[in-house]
């Protein structure tokens, strides 16, 4: 890929927000789409995002721009960073325009009625595009302040994962590579369930020992139901698994995170997600997981726990307790030893 070729960011976030700055800061020309056309004016005039990450100063090499058409039509790859309600809305009508376009999603999320990742739903909406995802633990203040960062590339596309790479990597920000798109890709979707949960320990004054047991028994959770769905285990030992998992857990900075933490001081679903002002994805994710992990038998109590708290009056201590009371069974799922088969 030529250096003079603009890259374009599809979605002005936080995280979109974030990689159009890291692209920047290598010298490359940036397409920064988004729907609000005061909030492109700022950008362009003040170099500062007015509603996310505002404090960053955003690099003269970005672009802000409200004509998606010709922000599509210019670059040819494409970082997809829309929340999941709106990905498929926004890109359905440019299907001609895409083709051939490297898309790679940054969405950690998952479609509600037809249980689809955001790479598939780029797949259906482009079906001539070559499809990646970028994942990992990756907290767009953090990616935006130059905080040393890994993040994984996942497409069965190599040549995507080697572009993707090389436009992205920096003196603080390294990228590895994944054959593994579906199982890096859930990974990220899931996590963002568990760190509403670890919010609430949080907020409740759980010890510290109570929040290393949930961060562990979620990645079994999430392990089980990725590999039920074909993805591969071993995924879920890097950083679109637990490395994800864990700092989306333990950081103030984690949107989930912080809905969580609000609802453990008493606020309401609908407060704790007006107080964030953005988009928390575990909270769109936890009603469609929780139907299908019913629908294909996968247990998982946490979960099933989440939306009983949120949806169904229960408390954080009566889940807690009753994963205490669950039968005991091996600790890591996917290790035959003799005696516990």
């Amino acid at each position: 890929m030529s250096d003079k070729k603009p890259i374009a960011v599809v979605g002005g976030g936080s995280f979109g927000t974030a990689v159009a700055n890291l692209l920047a800061s290598n010298q490359y020309a940036v397409r920064l789409w988004m729907r609000d056309a005061a909030q492109a004016q700022a950008i362009n005039s003040n170099r500062k995002n007015p509603r996310y990450l505002k404090e960053v100063v955003v690099l003269e090499g970005v672009t802000a721009t409200t004509n998606l058409a010709a922000t599509l039509a210019e670059c040819d790859l494409i970082f997809v960073a829309l929340p999941s309600t709106a990905l498929r809305s926004v890109l359905t009508p440019f299907a001609e325009v895409l083709r051939d376009k490297l898309l790679v999603s940054t969405t950690k999320g998952i479609e509600a009625k037809t249980f689809k990742l955001m790479s598939q739903i780029l797949e259906e909406v482009a079906p001539h595009a070559r499809v990646g995802v970028l994942s990992g633990p990756n907290l767009a203040r953090e990616v935006a302040a130059h905080a040393l960062t890994a993040s994984v590339v996942a497409s069965e596309d190599q040549a995507l994962c080697k572009t993707v790479q090389s436009v992205l990597h920096g003196p603080t920000f390294r990228v590895y590579a994944s054959a593994d798109r579906f199982g890096v890709e859930l990974g990220g979707a899931l996590k963002n369930v568990y760190a509403i949960i670890a919010g609430m320990a949080a907020a409740l004054g759980m010890g510290e020992n109570t929040k290393s047991m949930l961060i562990t028994r979620a990645l079994a959770e999430m392990t089980r139901f990725a590999v039920k769905l074909g993805a591969n285990p071993i995924t879920f030992l890097g950083l679109a698994g637990v490395g994800d998992l864990i700092v989306t857990c333990t950081s103030s900075k984690s949107r989930n995170y912080q809905v969580g933490f609000a609802l453990g001081e008493g606020l309401s679903l609908e407060d704790a997600v007006e107080r964030l002002g953005e988009v928390a994805e575990g909270v769109n994710t936890l009603k469609v997981l929780k139907e299908k992990s019913q629908e294909l038998g996968v247990y998982m109590p946490l979960v099933a726990g989440l939306h009983a708290i949120l949806f169904e009056g229960c408390t954080l201590e009566q889940v807690i307790a009753g994963l205490m009371s669950g039968e005991p069974k091996t600790d890591v799922d996917f290790i035959s030893i003799d005696g516990f088969k």
